[in-house]
């Protein structure tokens, strides 16, 4: 099994959207299972898959996940065409669908996958209800993200 540079050994996480929380106010998280192929978990366990401008849909009373991409392996089988970027169908309760179905249709809110993980030997991703963040927050945000860096570089010297 191979891990991508900057995770821990142990660790479940398999790809992250660090750009959705730069870009959003997270207003509420979701956890998923995800419909996937065989050749689509080796690939995972691999750190091939991706989460950079992906999105979801609700569309006919399911979630779908929309432009992820899992890269196959050179070792795939021989009879399957894998297709990297196709959508994937997000395993949730229709109680949680109805719900993300119907904030999505407020103005301003979207829903984002967040992270792809592992939890014992599933594939879950973890969504969330988000508003778009204006660029004054971002800043503000940034600004606040410096002065903790600082504050903490000040306490370890102070000691």
């Amino acid at each position: 099994m191979g891990k991508k540079k900057g995770q821990a050994p142990g660790s479940n996480l398999i790809a992250q959207n660090r750009k959705a929380r730069h870009e959003y106010h997270i207003e509420e998280t979701f956890e998923a299972g995800l419909a996937l192929a065989g050749w689509e978990v080796k690939s995972l366990r691999a750190g091939k898959g991706q989460l950079t401008d992906t999105y979801i849909l609700v569309k006919n009373g399911e979630a779908w996940l929309l432009g992820s991409h899992i890269a196959p392996l050179p070792t795939a089988s021989t009879h399957n065409v894998p297709e990297p970027d196709r959508t994937r169908k997000l395993l949730l309760h229709k109680k949680e669908v109805a719900r993300i179905f119907s904030r999505t249709q407020d103005k301003g809110h979207t829903c984002v996958p967040l992270r792809l993980y592992w939890k014992g030997h599933l594939v879950k991703c973890e969504l969330a209800l988000v508003v778009g963040k204006k660029l004054h927050d971002k800043r503000a945000a940034e600004k606040n993200r410096d002065w903790e860096r600082q504050k903490g570089r000040i306490m370890r010297e102070s000691r």
